[in-house]
């Protein structure tokens, strides 16, 4: 009995630990016929790009006090213009899917994001300490951002959804110009 008992939970954990992964990717629950249109991708893309942006833009929110740069304080006061907007247009997106925020991300440090570590680095820094801080978590934000959006407009399904990812990717794109050209110039000098 006590073998068959272990068997059975052996065999109970496999198969959780084999469904756990297509439960994650199935199609989410949605409210209302506009939102039959998302799939799991666009689900998942907006409620990763939600808090991403957030992060980013308190990122960007420090530099006005911080950076030693008037070009690094621009491109962070027009990020952070950019990421207001971004957000917005993902939480109508995220309402319009009906998909509730549960804000599944929440306290994780995933590729690009900007890390609470950094937040708080960040908030303790002046000058050139948080003018590389700034530098090299935006580049990883708009970097993965990129990845993200690329992604969501590859296997969406939403065109709402599709087409914010496309609007971000591009103004993604134009700020890590930017601040690539920053880069560069800094390092000439």
């Amino acid at each position: 009995m006590q073998l068959r008992r272990h068997v059975l939970t052996q065999w109970s954990a496999c198969v959780v630990a084999l469904a756990l992964p297509a439960v994650g990717c199935t199609e989410q629950p949605t409210a209302g016929a506009s939102a039959q249109a998302f799939n799991a991708t666009d689900s998942a893309w907006i409620l990763l790009m939600i808090p991403m942006s957030e992060r980013a833009r308190l990122l960007t929110d420090l530099a006005p006090s911080r950076t030693a740069d008037p070009a690094l304080a621009a491109l962070a006061a027009d990020t952070g213009s950019t990421l207001r907007a971004d957000l917005r247009r993902l939480r109508a997106v995220l309402r319009l899917s009906g998909v509730p925020d549960t804000r599944p991300h929440e306290g994780h440090d995933m590729p690009g994001m900007v890390s609470l570590d950094i937040l708080r680095q960040a908030a303790d820094a002046n000058g050139q300490a948080f003018d590389r801080m700034l530098t090299d978590a935006l580049g990883a934000h708009f970097t993965q951002s990129g990845v993200l959006c690329a992604g969501e407009r590859a296997r969406g399904r939403a065109d709402r959804a599709k087409d914010l990812a496309a609007a971000i990717a591009k103004n993604t794109a134009a700020a890590a110009s930017r601040l690539d050209e920053l880069s560069a110039a800094r390092a000439r000098s």
